[in-house]
């Protein structure tokens, strides 16, 4: 069951903007985890003239997610959704570039949220098949960073 899939809705709950949206749809949310996906478009800022989507977008688009995961739960209660940015990147392994006109699916399980730090681990497919995985931590930024 989709939750969100308007890009005009996903962008009042991250803080990036077009042309650097890298999700546009909220699939599932759980308070430890969530499922995004994003149907990369041909004129995206990061797809190069070979049709790839570049290895920072793969990245960006898995921070996006945990961006969306903590726009929704604040959404849900009411707040501005936070700013934030990555704090760290573990164990990112991308096996494969997908290509414009495919679609990602990113599943995040948050390990631990503490003091505006978020650490998480997911995986990345594209049409089903794993292309990336790893670690990250995002941390909320703090009034006027």
């Amino acid at each position: 069951m989709t939750l969100i899939s308007s890009q005009e809705q996903i962008c009042k709950l991250i803080p990036q903007q077009p042309p650097f949206v890298l999700v546009d749809t909220l699939i599932e949310y759980e308070t430890n985890r969530i499922v995004s996906s994003f149907d990369i478009p041909h004129q995206h800022v990061l797809v190069d003239s070979n049709g790839v989507l570049a290895e920072a977008g793969v990245v960006e688009h898995f921070a996006q997610t945990i961006a969306l995961h903590q726009g929704y739960d604040y959404s849900m209660r009411n707040l501005s959704p936070p700013v934030g940015y990555i704090g760290s990147i573990k164990n990112f392994e991308i096996h494969r570039l997908p290509h414009a006109g495919q679609t990602l699916s990113t599943t995040i399980y948050i390990l631990q949220q503490l003091f505006g730090v978020t650490a998480v681990r997911g995986e990345v497919k594209c049409h089903g098949k794993l292309i990336a995985t790893g670690e990250m931590r995002t941390v909320i930024a703090k009034e006027g960073e």
